[in-house]
């Protein structure tokens, strides 16, 4: 069995030549571009020297996703999408120079939805990209905005995986920008808002084949599902778009199993059943797991069937690899 990890991250080629020149990149300084190799270089390494790392560490395919710190949902999309595009184009061509250990996941613009639908179809159709990553939300847009919708429709009919991982900036970050708290807490509570917006919005039931993995164990959201059902029963508004609790839609979603705790993780698989849960290390960042295999592989409370669920089976199947 392949052990398949789906959240990898890598800097787009173009970028990092441009900053070695000095030179702007799609409106991008290479002053604001220097933060991002200096915090992650391995996130600009070449495909050997990742692959020789992911050698080291027992991991036989990366699912490759461009940086959310190229997300730049705030700036002008006619910028942007050429940027995406670019980005889109290197993870394609490192897909197919090593297709036994790379798969890719797209960037999209998304403060433009009729580009983003062009860009995601540009990306199953005819790079081969298996979704896309996105952020949790666009420009503090939640995903249950009707505006959005033609995205999931698009991403429905494609089969297209949308895989939610945070920005910088979290729901967190206006209380508190010390002690890393953005990322601590703030990216494992907005992965609950974005459960709570594709649930109680109604998306989830207008599209029931919609694929969406939320990153980093789905953040606070299966701790917290009690509360979102006791009010729904209670509210009327939680009920404009949702006619059965939202628990009921734990297991409409995929998690990663970045968790950073064994007891976390067996709550996640009890809660939402463990063909949903998928291996994700967060590749190359520190807050990533150290030796990711072998945390799974030691576990004392999964059986041995869930490990290989979770290391590669059921990604395997989720992204028809």
């Amino acid at each position: 069995m392949r052990t398949i990890d789906i959240h990898a991250h890598i800097s787009p080629e173009g970028m990092l030549q441009a900053m070695d020149q000095g030179q702007d990149w799609h409106g991008i300084s290479s002053a604001e571009m220097l933060p991002i190799h200096q915090y992650t270089p391995r996130t600009t390494w070449t495909p050997e020297q990742r692959l020789q790392e992911m050698d080291e560490l027992n991991v036989d395919v990366h699912v490759l996703s461009t940086n959310s710190f190229f997300y730049f949902y705030e700036r002008d999309a006619a910028t942007i999408t050429p940027m995406a595009r670019e980005c889109n184009d290197y993870v394609s061509r490192l897909t197919q120079d090593h297709p036994d250990r790379f798969a890719g996941f797209a960037t999209l613009p998304m403060q433009d939805v009729a580009a983003s639908v062009a860009e995601l179809d540009r990306s199953i159709a005819h790079l081969g990209l298996k979704g896309a990553m996105i952020g949790d939300h666009v420009n503090g847009a939640t995903y249950d905005d009707p505006s959005f919708l033609p995205l999931w429709k698009a991403a429905e009919a494609s089969g297209a995986v949308i895989f939610i991982h945070q920005a910088g900036d979290t729901i967190v970050t206006p209380r508190s920008d010390n002690y890393h708290l953005p990322n601590t807490i703030g990216n494992l509570a907005d992965r609950a808002v974005t459960f709570a917006s594709f649930v109680f919005g109604g998306v989830m039931d207008a599209c029931p084949g919609l694929k969406v993995v939320l990153a980093h164990g789905g953040g606070y959201t299966c701790f917290g599902a009690g509360r979102m059902d006791r009010g729904w029963q209670v509210r009327s508004e939680a009920r404009a778009h949702l006619r059965q609790p939202p628990s009921r839609y734990l297991n409409r979603f995929w998690y990663d199993c970045l968790t950073h705790s064994e007891d976390a993780l067996r709550m996640l698989i009890d809660q939402v059943g463990i063909e949903r849960i998928v291996f994700g290390t967060d590749w190359p960042f520190d807050m990533a797991l150290d030796e990711p295999v072998s945390w799974v592989r030691d576990m004392t409370k999964l059986t041995n069937a869930e490990k290989d669920a979770i290391l590669g089976g059921n990604i395997q199947t989720l992204l028809g690899l």
